[in-house]
């Protein structure tokens, strides 16, 4: 009994020490030391603007401030803080406004002089903080995003030198097009400031590079068809953006707006096209609707019998053996000859048409046998002449597998110039 005892009391004890207790309602204070430290920018503005203060003006001495500053503050931290001085020389409350309670300075972007040279030194000041502290490079580009917000709380002169400014960083790479998604906030947008703020951002980027490099940033970032975003909805056409930014004095910006524009017209067209194929409307319907857009987008033969060639060959789904595919096209073109035919009413657009089957026979590996055959046929179906053919074999042609292909076509250039002279010849003897 005493045995049985004893066993039951060490089975509770050890129950006992399994059932660990829960405290419910207590708090456990923390150490001071665990405690994370809360965000106060107040020191560090105040020790970014007394070393501002102390550099004045000189642009190099505020960069070499900013380089040994960064040793010493948390950057990191306070990225929106540093730049936000920089800029407008306090820290800026959401709307653009600065908060007043915080020391300020009177040596930032905001009170510079208003020009492009002087613009291009601050570009530098941020260039060298970036460089030398890559990881303000995110900050930087989101510290650029939110002051395009905070446009309509800052003056036409600070407006100004920010836009000089951000088409500098634009043209050096210091920041992406991206940022320009800010603009076409409907606050920013309206009351003109978006647009007025775009034309001297433009201006600044043309003038450190060209209109091609423009282009090439903002086609990156999907930017390139969003230009119209920049004016109210009642006023997004082609023909006011055209008209404002060339007023300005930014022709090549409105031509780009206008070719892009064109560019979408033509992929509209070219994927309006592949559906009508793809449905087996009849031809005369296909040919009406394409010259009726030809009216209305102002689009020639030339750059149409392009649009049309390409939606012919993407209409069908191509047999992965070379041997099999030459004779799938052969079938496919002489099918759809008729509508090539309707676009090549010129020489020139025979000549386009030419290019444009090399082209494709170039880049489509399996097509390089087929060329001199699909050349053959179009000329038998009347849509491209022995004179387009002989000036293209002769001069015409591009560099695109330039020998494999008039190797093809020697033969058959031999019969037409032979023929040529033949008919020449009877000509003569008619006469």
């Amino acid at each position: 009994a005493v045995m049985s005892e004893e066993l039951t009391l060490v089975s509770f004890m050890n129950n006992q020490k399994q059932q660990k207790p829960t405290l419910t309602g207590q708090r456990f204070k923390t150490r001071k030391r665990d405690e994370k430290e809360r965000f106060d920018p107040t020191q560090f503005q105040e020790s970014i603007v007394q070393g501002l203060n102390q550099t004045g003006s000189d642009l190099e001495a505020v960069a070499k401030f900013l380089d040994a500053s960064g040793a010493k503050l948390d950057y990191r931290r306070y990225a929106e803080t540093l730049f936000d001085i920089l800029v407008a020389g306090g820290m800026l409350a959401p709307g653009g406004s600065i908060s007043d309670d915080l020391t300020r300075t009177e040596f930032c972007l905001f009170t510079a002089q208003e020009d492009l040279e002087t613009m291009q030194a601050y570009a530098q000041v941020f260039n060298k903080l970036i460089r030398r502290y890559k990881y303000l490079e995110k900050g930087f580009e989101e510290e650029i995003k939110k002051l395009l917000l905070f446009l309509k709380g800052f003056t036409e002169s600070e407006r100004n030198k920010l836009a000089m400014l951000t088409g500098i960083l634009l043209a050096n790479g210091n920041i992406s097009a991206a940022v320009i998604g800010s603009l076409f906030n409907e606050n920013v947008v309206k009351e003109g400031v978006s647009a007025a703020f775009a034309v001297n951002l433009f201006k600044s980027w043309i003038y450190e590079r060209d209109i091609n490099a423009v282009a090439v940033a903002l086609r990156k970032v999907s930017m390139d068809n969003r230009l119209m975003e920049l004016f109210p909805a009642n006023k997004r056409s082609c023909e006011h953006f055209s008209k404002y930014f060339t007023d300005a004095g930014l022709k090549e910006l409105s031509d780009f707006a206008r070719n892009q524009e064109a560019i979408g017209s033509r992929k509209e067209l070219q994927k309006e096209l592949q559906e009508m194929m793809a449905r087996g409307d009849n031809f005369k319907d296909i040919i009406a609707y394409v010259r009726e857009e030809m009216k209305k987008t102002s689009i020639s033969e030339q750059l149409m019998i392009g649009i049309v060639w390409s939606s012919v060959m993407s209409c069908v789904e191509w047999n992965k053996k070379e041997e099999l595919v030459c004779e799938q096209s052969i079938k496919h073109l002489k099918q759809y000859s008729p509508l090539l035919k309707a676009f090549t009413s010129q020489g020139a657009s025979e000549i386009i048409l030419l290019v444009k089957i090399q082209e494709y026979c170039y880049d489509n590996i399996h097509f390089m046998k087929a060329f001199q055959k699909i050349v053959v046929l179009l000329y038998k179906a009347d849509v491209l002449s022995e004179e387009a053919i002989l000036k293209w074999y002769t001069e015409a042609h591009v560099a695109k597998g330039k020998s494999v292909f008039l190797e093809q076509m020697k033969k058959f250039v031999e019969w037409l110039k032979h023929a040529e002279e033949e008919s020449e010849s009877e000509e003569e003897e008619e006469n």
